[in-house]
């Protein structure tokens, strides 16, 4: 049996960092530029090189950070309803709420009690296939101007994955009853392996290539994590409520 974690390896070259200050959540949408802008072109090119939208202003932002370079190598971000809006379409909302499978659909979620994951982006130099130029998240190529050792190039196919799970450990943090996530059905299958049941709730629809809806709930956030998954949340969980306090979503009407 091998002694290898993926866990304790990832975390010793890389770490995750909650954007708590505009520099940080600047440098998020420096890396969503150069996926979504410049290597994508899903969202246009502008002089500043950063990709902003009006939600991220009522998003917590994530950032995985190189710790040898203390490069900064993908982000992801959380989106609510902001409090002094509670109304506010989240952008699933706003955009494919039209493709929900009316049959399946949550229909008794609270208003600020779930959010949306989305926005995110691994730069190009923390890939490793060259087969998959367009399709993001998945890791590609390696920038021949930037040397990693094949110890650090062995954990590239776990950014995104580590990312996805702060991504979760964010709502866990909030005390969110689910989460929801625009991404395609063979990515959802690809999570499951790993543990993560999303449902889809929704038709596919075309929105940056075909997607759908899907949703996860509370008690699966981490229940039905493989054991090696489950050491990775555990480790980046812990590493993310160690930066931030937050205050949990209530239900008033449970008292």
């Amino acid at each position: 049996m091998s002694d290898f974690s993926i866990a304790d390896n990832f975390s010793q070259y890389f770490a995750v960092k909650f954007a708590n200050t505009k520099e940080l959540r600047q440098e998020a949408f420096k890396i969503r530029y150069g996926v979504y802008s410049e290597e994508l072109g899903w969202e246009p090119e502008n002089k500043n090189k950063m990709e902003i939208d009006e939600y991220d202003f009522c998003a917590f932002h994530c950032l995985l950070v190189h710790k040898r370079t203390n490069t900064y190598a993908g982000c992801i971000r959380l989106v609510i309803p902001p409090a002094n809006d509670a109304t506010m379409p989240l952008p699933f909302e706003k955009n494919c709420l039209s493709s929900a499978r009316a049959d399946i659909f949550p229909s008794s979620l609270i208003r600020g009690g779930y959010g949306e994951i989305s926005r995110l982006a691994v730069l190009e130099s923390f890939r490793r296939r060259d087969n998959e130029k367009k399709i993001p998240f998945v890791l590609q190529k390696i920038d021949p101007k930037t040397v990693y050792s094949e110890d650090e190039r062995r954990n590239f196919p776990n950014i995104a994955m580590g990312l996805y799970l702060s991504g979760i450990a964010l709502a866990e943090i909030c005390n969110h009853q689910g989460m929801f996530v625009m991404m395609e059905p063979r990515l959802n299958r690809c999570l499951k392996r790993f543990g993560l049941p999303f449902l889809q709730v929704g038709d596919e629809t075309d929105y940056h290539g075909r997607r759908a809806m899907f949703y996860l709930e509370r008690s699966h956030f981490f229940k039905e994590l493989t054991e090696e998954m489950i050491n990775f949340y555990n480790v980046i969980h812990n590493d993310l409520k160690s930066q931030l306090f937050l205050l949990p979503h209530t239900d008033l009407t449970d008292s």
